[in-house]
């Protein structure tokens, strides 16, 4: 696949900015390589390193003091003691379900009773 930037030229015969069209060339059944031409005018170029690309100028809209600052829902091991997290709690396609107060949670309610559930052993090979 071709680079975004190795589409756009400035035509050394017609002096157009155009599109490089890339056409297979083939040898019976056989792909044996490609004709690059311009869409303008449709001169031929012998081989990519003689194509005038156009240097990919990108327009700079914002810079790193306009992106906004990084999302902290919770403070530092304040999700540690979330229902999702216990070993009591219970999903099934209907409820979540707290084993031990025998009710129906969310998986961010907490609670005094929280017992972290093991970490998942990786599957046998």
């Amino acid at each position: 696949m071709t680079e975004p930037n190795k589409v756009e030229i400035i035509c050394s015969a017609c002096g157009a900015e155009a599109l490089l069209m890339r056409e297979p060339r083939y040898e019976g059944f056989r792909r044996i390589g490609e004709t690059l031409t311009c869409s303008a005018c449709r001169h031929e170029y012998p081989s990519e390193e003689e194509v005038p690309f156009k240097a990919a100028a990108r327009p700079v809209v914002f810079s790193d003091a306009d992106r906004p600052a990084p999302v902290r829902l919770f403070q530092e091991g304040e999700a540690d003691r979330l229902c999702r997290h216990c070993l009591h709690y219970v999903v099934n396609p209907f409820m979540q379900w707290c084993g031990v107060h025998r009710k129906e949670v969310e998986a961010t309610d907490t609670c005094s009773r929280f017992k972290r559930k093991p970490d998942p052993k990786p599957p046998p090979p």
